[in-house]
């Protein structure tokens, strides 16, 4: 058994331009999804499988997450004299959640470039990547699975997902070999966003990677790649290739619920899937949906 991991990165240092205006004063991560901003449900991911240690990885603009994660006297004295209570507690939440981490990406250079600034914070020892864009339900556990097959191989470990052909060219594709556990596959080859005649596979890797500390060494002399940007897959794709000095690399699939709140259509979609679960608004939202639903048929 190795050292137990307790470090996650979060890059999110993106524009979100695929939701401006809205993203014009506000990052991505903070949009609700519910009641809560996108961010927060990462986090609750990451500290739920026991990784209180969270840096994330920012840019311009997005101070609103620092001050989400922190600390709003004022707010919490007004709710304490008021005697709100229940809100207090989710003002609360977020605050006490982890010990949070805050670093500038710096040149939007790529995924494979933000890991990078968190080498100095993580050190030498294995460690979570979780991107704010996929949101895991919890009820569907992934990442302490993952821990768990990280511990056992000492490889780095990637989530992947069966996506539909058509749709393989969003993501990275892997090659793979079957291993003794059905959940589990060992890589053998990464392709960035390949077509669907070029993917090796239609498992695509999604926002969750448990990585051995060596992908630094790996990113440092990785090459601009697709969109002129240091991607993350290149750097696995050697690292695959390369289990003597790396520990290659292993997916686990998963077949749980994903909410892919970077995608305007998807992300209205999440919000409706999880409202629709909620004690509080499902028995309220759950008639009206198939109503609205059978006035639009």
């Amino acid at each position: 058994m190795g050292t137990p991991i307790t470090k996650a990165v979060i890059p999110a240092a993106g524009l979100g331009t695929r939701f401006l205006p809205a993203t014009k004063a506000m990052p991505k991560e903070m949009l609700p999804v519910v009641d809560k901003p996108a961010i927060q449900y990462v986090v609750e991911e990451a500290v739920a499988a026991g990784l209180h240690d969270v840096l994330m990885i920012t840019g311009r603009n997005k101070n609103s997450l620092e001050n989400h994660f922190d600390r709003m006297t004022e707010l919490e004295d007004l709710l304490a004299r008021k005697g709100d209570l229940t809100k207090l507690a989710k003002v609360n939440e977020s605050t006490d959640l982890a010990d949070m981490h805050y670093v500038r990406q710096g040149d939007p250079l790529g995924l494979g470039h933000a890991i990078l600034r968190a080498k100095m914070h993580v050190g030498r020892a294995p460690f979570a990547v979780l991107l704010g864009d996929d949101i895991i339900d919890a009820r569907d556990p992934l990442l302490g699975k993952m821990l768990h097959e990280q511990d056992k191989r000492n490889a780095s470990i990637v989530a992947l997902m069966e996506v539909d052909p058509s749709q393989i060219h969003m993501y990275g594709a892997a090659a793979i070999e079957e291993t003794d556990d059905p959940d589990v596959v060992r890589v053998t080859g990464l392709v960035e966003k390949p077509s669907a005649a070029d993917a090796p596979s239609n498992l695509a890797i999604i926002g969750r990677y448990v990585l051995r500390p060596e992908v630094f060494d790996v990113l440092e002399h990785t090459k601009p790649g697709k969109g002129n940007e240091i991607q993350l897959t290149d750097a696995l794709q050697e690292m695959a290739i390369t289990p003597e000095e790396t520990g290659g690399v292993y997916g686990v699939i998963f077949r749980g619920r994903r909410y892919d709140t970077g995608d305007r259509l998807d992300y209205i979609k999440a919000i409706i899937q999880l409202a629709v679960d909620r004690d509080d608004l499902g028995p309220d939202l759950r008639p009206w949906l198939r109503d609205f639903a059978g006035r639009m048929s």
